[in-house]
């Protein structure tokens, strides 16, 4: 039995039509789903009963569950159980400019990152399309607010996901669902050219960010995998190439290692590298872990870092923490059970 959440709005137009119904049915049941948020076809007063007892046999609803709900300052993570047993997470933030969401979309990994904690645990399967989406209904009913920003970038490589990614994007962009704005949404990869190639032809103006990590490909190669496969310069020019067709701005991820990649000298090879690309760069704290060896860069060091980019003119935060006591490692969650 298939999810009904697992459809697109064109998809479920495209049911009502096989049916002999009419194709605005599909908006009714989108309002019912996503607007009212009934849990049951039934509530549906505004389809016939015939058509609710049809969907009721044809269409289930909620399959995943939430195991284990954690709370600190300003951040809320959840461990989640899917229909086959399987387990991911999610991690609800509180910021000044609304709630954000940062959701998984794989059980398990394959990139095997080296300071990755999710990369410890190998791919099971992908996720399909509403188990992405149930993780943000099931949060959002949990705090009783509305989610304002969604970032694709908790368990999982997104881009080793592609069609499931972008039709959970589809469903929650959708202005007669949970009407999330295309640039209120971000995709993160560690960088497989080809499905970037395949995101700049994608309709929408949903954000990109680049997991980077290391100004060549020496550290690059110890730190990810897929650096040996996709190399700095290419995915260099292959974001270019994107910012070219699309004409938007793109983030590059940098997490800190003490002694790894955070060094002055490599601040100022970023800078050669990144140099006259429409970017922003998000230094990441490193969140330690029992597991991997790896340890936090220092903070002044950060902040030297930080100078050292902004002085050449590439626009560059520094991620504000959240989490610190709630196992705030991707994966760490889902690791610790």
């Amino acid at each position: 039995m298939q999810n009904i959440y697992d459809l697109t709005l064109n998809e479920l137009e495209e049911y009502f039509v096989s049916i002999d119904e009419k194709p605005f049915r599909a908006s009714q049941v989108y309002e019912g789903l996503y607007k009212k948020r009934f849990n049951n076809f039934e509530k549906m007063t505004n389809i016939s009963k015939e058509l609710r007892e049809k969907l009721s046999k044809e269409f289930s609803l909620y399959k995943i569950k939430i195991l284990i709900k954690q709370t600190g300052d300003n951040v809320n993570k959840y461990l989640f159980e899917l229909e086959d047993g399987s387990k991911i997470e999610s991690v609800l933030m509180f910021h000044n400019y609304g709630i954000s969401i940062c959701i998984s979309s794989q059980v398990g990994c394959n990139m095997a990152c080296a300071f990755c904690e999710s990369g410890r645990l190998k791919k099971v399967r992908n996720l399909l399309a509403y188990e992405m989406v149930e993780q943000l209904l099931l949060i959002e009913e949990d705090i009783n607010k509305r989610i304002t920003h969604v970032v694709i970038m908790g368990i999982g490589e997104p881009f080793d996901n592609y069609e499931n990614v972008m039709k959970f994007i589809k469903i929650i962009n959708s202005n007669k669902g949970i009407n999330i704005g295309s640039r209120h949404i971000t995709v993160s990869t560690c960088g497989l050219i080809p499905e970037i190639r395949r995101f700049a032809k994608e309709d929408g103006q949903v954000n990109l960010a680049i997991s980077l990590h290391a100004p060549n490909n020496e550290i690059r190669n110890k730190l990810m995998k897929i650096n040996k496969v996709y190399r700095v310069e290419d995915l260099i020019e292959e974001v270019k190439d994107y910012i070219k067709k699309t004409n938007r701005r793109v983030t590059f991820e940098y997490i800190l290692l003490e002694g790894i990649n955070d060094s002055e000298k490599e601040a100022r090879e970023l800078v050669d590298l990144l140099k006259g690309i429409n970017c922003y760069v998000n230094l990441i704290p490193y969140n330690e872990t029992d597991n991997i060896g790896f340890k936090r860069t220092k903070e002044w060091k950060i902040l030297k870092f930080y100078d050292i980019l902004k002085s050449n003119n590439i626009s560059t935060t520094i991620r504000k923490e959240f989490g610190g006591k709630v196992s705030a490692a991707c994966g760490q969650l889902r690791a610790n059970n």
